[in-house]
């Protein structure tokens, strides 16, 4: 299940910034996630494509009810390929994972930066990002990182396919 959520932040000139991050619940990975000024629901389905396209599609992708999930253009990406859960209005501790990762993001890198620009709002949540994904310990992770917790868990995968295959 992938959990999906936004926030937004300003630049010096009081620009907007949009943020959208997308959480793999089982990893605690953030896996992707946008930094513009605006972010369509068009734009939004693209980006989840070409995540899609890296590690295959979730079973489920977890959202609050904003314009950009209940579109037409989410509905007709989501289609067969997987289904689309809403959490109730006003209800944010329904989508936790991706809440608490979205809390470290404001009071590690949004609260702490000020950001001249788009490019470099981009890039700093970006460094933030990757060092949350390859550097951060999680105890419900048995101290991994997101990354490599999931790399064991593939890994895992691979080994009980291989070992299924020998038993036939």
């Amino acid at each position: 299940m992938w959990a999906v959520d936004f926030q937004f932040d300003a630049d010096e000139q009081g620009r907007p910034i949009k943020i959208c991050s997308i959480v793999d619940e089982h990893t605690r990975e953030c896996i992707g996630g946008l930094v513009e000024r605006s972010i369509t629901a068009d734009r939004l389905t693209a980006h989840l494509e070409d995540l899609v396209a890296v590690r295959g599609a979730p079973a489920v992708l977890r959202s609050d009810n904003g314009p950009e999930f209940i579109s037409d253009a989410m509905a007709d990406w989501a289609g067969t390929r997987t289904g689309l859960f809403y959490i109730p209005p006003g209800s944010p501790w329904h989508n936790g994972y991706v809440e608490s990762f979205n809390s470290r993001l404001r009071d590690e890198c949004l609260n702490i930066n000020s950001f001249y620009s788009l490019l470099h709002a981009q890039v700093a949540i970006g460094d933030w990002k990757t060092e949350y994904n390859h550097d951060r310990r999680h105890s419900s992770l048995g101290y991994l990182a997101p990354v490599d917790y999931a790399r064991q868990c593939t890994h895992q995968s691979e080994t009980d396919d291989s070992h299924s295959d020998r038993t036939e």
